[in-house]
Order: structure tokens, then sequence, then C-alpha cells
């Protein structure tokens, strides 16, 4: 049996971390779609495109419940950026939405994929340390759910979207940088 170094260990402080900032990217993406669906509910003809979005903003309401648990029962500071958060994600939501159902479909898919990396490099933190299953199982389900979104604004044409790769490197550069921050603050 090996001995693990610090550096493979995961603290209780970086555990703390990991939920502050999964709390925070989860409430982020609850407000995106709650942006998305102010704009999509009030035009005629988006129906399908906001059911769609209710379907994916239902799973992330699932998420943010959880890690809302996680931050009360160990006692976990939020981050100071939730106002900020809130205000940034509801906006984006909109913006997309205004742009037209292709770019809302490209800013899901933007932002589940730097959730994905995110999650996958929590889990590899994770991996081994039996104290931590639970977090690790809400996480590799949670994980599992964001590539279904991603998939789904994929099929729904987000690739279509006027200035795909220049939006999604926005986005995801935005997504990182909120990581960032919460994870600390």
């Amino acid at each position: 049996m090996t001995k693990q170094t610090s550096e493979q260990t995961p603290t209780s402080a970086r555990v703390s971390e990991m939920i502050r900032v999964d709390h925070a990217g989860e409430h982020g993406a609850v407000r995106i779609y709650d942006g998305q669906l102010a704009i999509f509910d009030q035009v005629p003809g988006f129906e399908e495109t906001a059911k769609l979005i209710r379907d994916m903003a239902q799973h992330e309401q699932t998420h943010l419940d959880h890690f809302d648990q996680l931050i009360t029962t160990r006692r976990v500071r939020p981050t100071v950026f939730g106002p900020a958060w809130n205000v940034a994600g509801f906006a984006l939501g909109a913006v997309t939405a205004m742009m037209g159902e292709k770019a809302a479909m490209a800013c899901t898919a933007a932002v589940e994929a730097e959730i994905d990396a995110h999650y996958g490099a929590q889990l590899d933190a994770l991996e081994g340390h039996e104290a931590e299953a639970d977090l690790a199982a809400a996480i590799t389900q949670f994980r599992a759910d964001e590539a279904e979104h991603r998939q789904t604004a994929l099929d729904a044409g987000a690739e279509d979207a006027p200035g795909y790769a220049l939006m999604t490197r926005i986005i995801r550069f935005g997504c990182r940088a909120a990581i960032r921050a919460s994870e600390r603050y």
C-alpha cells in the first residue's frame, strides 16, 4: 500500500471549495435557464424550445438543491459572488435567447462542456477517498446530466448559431473565470 501525499488527498478546505463552486455553478445554470425562459415564454412559436429548456432547468434545480443542502450541513461558506452570478446568469440566458434558439442552445453547449471538464477534475481529485464517496457519486450523476444537456443542445442546432465558435470561447472563458473566483471567494 502506498502512502498518499497531501497533494493527492483532498483537504477539507479543498472539499469546501468544491462544494462552494459547484453550488455557485448550479445556481448560475438555473439562472441562465430562467433568463432564457423569460424570453421564450413570451414569444409565440417557441413552446418546444421552452419545454426543452424547462426539462434541463429541472435537472439543474435538483443539482442546486443538493448543493444547497451540502452548504448547510457541511457549513461551507457560499461564494461572495452569488449576487453577481445571479444577475450574470440571468443576463447570459436572456441575451442568448434574444439572439435565437440556436444561440440559446450554443450557450448551453458551451457551459455544459466547461462544467463537464470541471466535474471531471473534481472526480479525479476525489478518486479513492471513501470519506467523500457520497460527494463523488453526486458529482458523477450531475456530470452525466450535464453531458446529456450538452448533447441535447448540440442536437437542437447549437453549432448552427451565428458566431458559434467565438460565442463558445467567450462563454467557456467566463465559466472558467467564475469557477476560479468562486473557489477562492
